[in-house]
């Protein structure tokens, strides 16, 4: 083997983001070489989740013939023209065990034949010109640019005096016959403290998840980052009074006390604010962050969000570092508990768009378009069709749009799941070309609809009959009209039990009149 391997993009990490990002460089016939440092590819799976229950779904029966549609349910296959590539052929359990994405993964790889060096782990990343990586044997690559997608594999240690004094999620024995008997505090509020918990709920004599800040739900904020419903049992044993309970409160300190541990917590909702209490066993499940300790100073990346992450610009570039970019589950800064990209679900369609950017840039390939008549109705029929359809836009809610590109000579050309806050950048760059005005499509939750109650029937909710859709709460159809970034105007499309957007009364004509009106003060350019 050569000490030094030269290429033009070089991809750290072969996990899902990693993969779908080779498998495009590939098909685009770009030459680039992946790093992982497993002898498999997505080697977090391996060892993640602990309890080796996947939280995303796989909806194998759909009802649909659709492969797009089938993909707003199949929250685990990554894209690609290989229908026999798709993760709901794997396994038919709605959450899938994480041996099974262990398996489809290497298939992905090996079936599309991606280049990736396995066992080679990187220990440094340095730029005294080009990027130069070096792996553990000394061996070093060059490339002009990087996708970092090593997702967040470094345990996220919370600042609490005493901390070490915990066993870390990622380390505690996860064989419940261990706890038999025990007073077990578990600190974290995610999916992982949760799982841990339900694990334990049968052998533990009494369970405390402790945590600031309110509980959120999966199911009510539509961020499927917060707690879950399949890891929630441990919710009913503590209000049906079960021994075990939920603290919502700071833990300040952990201190042994002989064979046990003694646990100050500050309380939130009670007077009495800071209490003491004895455990026998403390885990600590807080999450995970990213690692940049690989990086050099000279090109270390800026990290945001108590550096759980890479700060990163609209095109997933390093804030700091000029051509290093970041896919999978790390790009979730740029939409951190809002939609999707920590997710394989989001960030699948994030890594396309992610190659777009970095086709025009580099190669100077324009984001895939498609002429349109120059007539409101080409454009209803056109965004009809795709909110009916597409898979990104329903996935990356609110983060991605289809985009409507209007000339100045009054002609439209259509490009697909444009990033809302590229659009508006490339727009003025001039990447699409010369643009006079444009409208973004995208897919919403309506406005506060993380604080409604969805079971509550006291609620109240707008009539699939209601022609404006502006007071809707639930995923529906968004078309704003913008120029030089400012908005000019917004129609809703009224929301559906059944995500059908399609009647003539309902849906396309309130929008085709708001194109109408749009398209025509548009061709008075200038003109608000």
């Amino acid at each position: 083997m050569s000490s030094e391997v030269s290429t033009e993009c070089l991809v750290i990490g072969a996990g899902p983001a990693g993969l779908q990002a080779s498998y495009l460089l590939t098909r685009a016939g770009r030459d680039h070489l992946v790093l992982e440092a497993g002898d498999v590819p997505g080697t977090f799976f391996t060892r993640f989740p602990r309890h080796r229950t996947l939280i995303s779904s796989n909806k194998v029966h759909t009802g649909w013939d659709d492969p797009e549609m089938n993909l707003r349910v199949d929250w685990n296959s990554l894209l690609s023209d290989d229908p026999s590539l798709l993760f709901t052929g794997y396994t038919p359990r709605y959450f899938p065990g994480a041996d099974d994405m262990v398996r489809y993964l290497a298939d992905f790889a090996a079936k599309h034949d991606l280049p990736v060096r396995y066992g080679t782990s990187v220990v440094e990343v340095t730029r005294p010109d080009d990027f130069v990586v070096r792996d553990q044997r000394g061996v070093t690559y060059r490339a002009r640019r990087l996708i970092v997608a090593t997702g967040v594999s470094k345990p996220y240690v919370p600042p609490i005096d005493g901390v070490e004094h915990a066993e870390r999620y990622d380390e505690v024995s996860v064989d419940p016959a261990d706890f038999t008997g025990k007073k077990v505090l578990i600190i974290g509020r995610g999916n992982s403290a949760f799982e841990t918990a339900d694990n334990l709920i049968e052998t533990a004599a009494v369970i405390h998840v402790a945590g600031p800040g309110s509980l959120k739900l999966a199911w009510q904020t539509h961020f499927v980052g917060h707690l879950r419903a399949v890891n929630n049992n441990f919710l009913d044993t503590y209000q049906l009074k079960s021994q075990n309970a939920l603290l919502d409160g700071q833990v300040l300190d952990i201190r042994r006390d002989g064979d046990s541990y003694l646990v100050r917590v500050s309380f939130v909702r009670v007077e009495e604010r800071v209490k003491e209490i004895r455990y026998d066993r403390v885990i600590l499940a807080t999450g995970f962050r990213f690692d940049a300790s690989i990086f050099a100073p000279e090109c270390r990346p800026q990290l945001t969000i108590k550096d759980r992450f890479p700060d990163q610009t609209a095109a997933w570039e390093s804030v700091n570092v000029p051509d290093m970019f970041f896919a999978g589950t790390i790009t979730q800064a740029r939409d951190f508990k809002k939609s999707t990209s920590g997710f394989i679900h989001g960030f699948r369609y994030g890594v396309v768009a992610l190659h777009h950017i970095m086709e025009h840039r580099y190669h100077g390939v324009a984001w895939p378009s498609r002429e349109l008549a120059a007539t409101p109705e080409a454009v209803a029929d056109a965004v009809i069709d795709r909110v009916n359809r597409t898979s990104a836009l329903w996935q990356l809610f609110a983060f991605l749009a289809d985009a409507v590109l209007i000339g100045p000579d009054g002609t439209l050309s259509y490009a697909d799941e444009v990033p809302v806050a590229h659009l508006h950048e490339a727009v003025a760059r001039g990447d699409f070309g010369d643009v006079e005005s444009y409208l973004a499509v995208t897919l919403e939750y309506g406005a506060d609809h993380d604080k409604v109650n969805p079971f509550d029937v006291t609620a109240g909710r707008v009539s699939q009959e209601d022609t404006s859709g502006l007071d809707g709460r639930y995923l529906h159809p968004v078309v704003r009209h913008f120029r030089a970034g400012e908005l000019l105007g917004e129609h809703h499309l009224t929301e559906n039990l059944e995500n059908e957007w399609d009647s003539e009364d309902v849906h396309r004509a309130p929008l085709l009149a708001f194109l109408h009106a749009r398209l025509a003060r548009t061709a008075a350019v200038g003109s608000p």
